[in-house]
């Protein structure tokens, strides 16, 4: 029994078979919810054959849909038709794995339900004592507790999660600089950041090559190129300069101040998750291709415990698709037993 996990987020497709194999792809759902079920059947059709799917999603928050429910149930009718209906369990927030009937029948469950598959998969490697899951990826960074392998999350809904700091909603690539801070250095004064979508974290990773340029890759505030140069002009512009006003070493400057004010938005979550544990933690599990921020928020804790790095352990590409990895290794041990 072969299964192909599908984690269908708002703005990315994450495929895995739990056996090395994982795909990320960008795609916008608020804008083309149309497209959903072609872009799961591209998925599909790239990832090795299987003749099961596992799914869980976030996408239902997206602002297409009317209510949570009526995006658990557009997304789970895009899978049948994207699968041709093959054979599909959908995870719920509870551990469960039930035919997409049941889910749609529990939406409240099914919504926003991968960071506990992710989480319970993050145990194995803390399977002992206080411990503490950090995925960050490109909108969100989950900040999960776990207990002798287990997680004790407070909240399951995205509201409840942010609430108690177990969702931070900000990531290292879609959110926009003027929600991370209210101030940048600029030539030795201290510069007001504009309150408009001119640029996102992505740029301020980019100066600062903590993420990859990407001529090929347009998802970005202005549609231009993922590049240094475009994101040095994207940065500028986040404080009404343009080149003329703005060179490389301004760029660099306020991307540092940038990833610094977002590590301590991380770090302040942390801070009070940790605070719930029975103890401190023995180990802490990061996962996402923003694990570079989760590094920084804890080192500003002062906190120092045992790393464990999901992008060492099982590879860069696994640890950007973790939810989907996490969920198949589960359906498969599921149906060995």
């Amino acid at each position: 029994m072969k299964w192909l996990a599908l984690d269908v987020g708002g703005a990315n497709l994450k495929t895995a078979d739990g056996h090395g194999f994982a795909q990320s792809y960008a795609f916008a759902l608020w804008r083309e919810p149309g497209r959903l079920a072609q872009q799961i059947r591209t998925a599909i059709s790239e990832a090795p054959p299987a003749d099961h799917l596992a799914v869980t999603m976030t996408g239902e928050l997206a602002d297409c849909f009317e209510t949570k429910s009526a995006g658990v149930k557009y997304i789970l009718n895009a899978v049948g038709t994207g699968s041709d209906n093959r054979h599909t369990r959908v995870y719920l927030v509870d551990g469960r794995m039930v035919t997409p009937q049941v889910a749609l029948s529990l939406p409240q469950l099914a919504a926003a339900s991968n960071w506990h598959a992710l989480a319970r998969f993050a145990g194995r490697y803390a399977s002992q004592g206080p411990a503490l899951l950090v995925d960050v990826g490109s909108t969100t960074c989950d900040v999960i507790p776990l207990v002798d392998g287990k997680p004790i999350a407070t909240g399951t809904t995205d509201t409840q999660r942010l609430l108690a700091g177990e969702l931070v909603y900000t990531g290292v690539e879609r959110s926009p600089v003027c929600a991370v801070a209210a101030s940048v250095p600029y030539r030795n004064q201290t510069c007001p950041v504009v309150h408009e979508l001119f640029a996102t974290m992505r740029d301020a990773y980019l100066l600062l090559d903590d993420l990859a340029e990407d001529l090929s890759d347009h998802n970005t505030a202005d549609g231009r190129p993922a590049s240094k140069g475009a994101a040095r002009t994207r940065l500028g512009r986040a404080i009404a300069a343009d080149s003329e006003e703005f060179n490389h070493r301004d760029a660099v400057a306020v991307a540092r101040s940038m990833a610094d004010a977002q590590a301590v938005l991380l770090a302040a979550a942390i801070k009070r998750v940790i605070a719930r544990l029975p103890g401190p933690p023995a180990k802490v599990v990061f996962s996402g291709h923003g694990e570079f921020l989760a590094k920084a928020a804890l080192e500003s804790l002062g906190t120092l415990p045992a790393v464990i790095s999901l992008s060492k352990e099982l590879g860069l590409g696994v640890s950007r698709s973790a939810s989907a990895h996490a969920l198949a290794v589960l359906a498969q041990e599921a149906t060995a037993r």
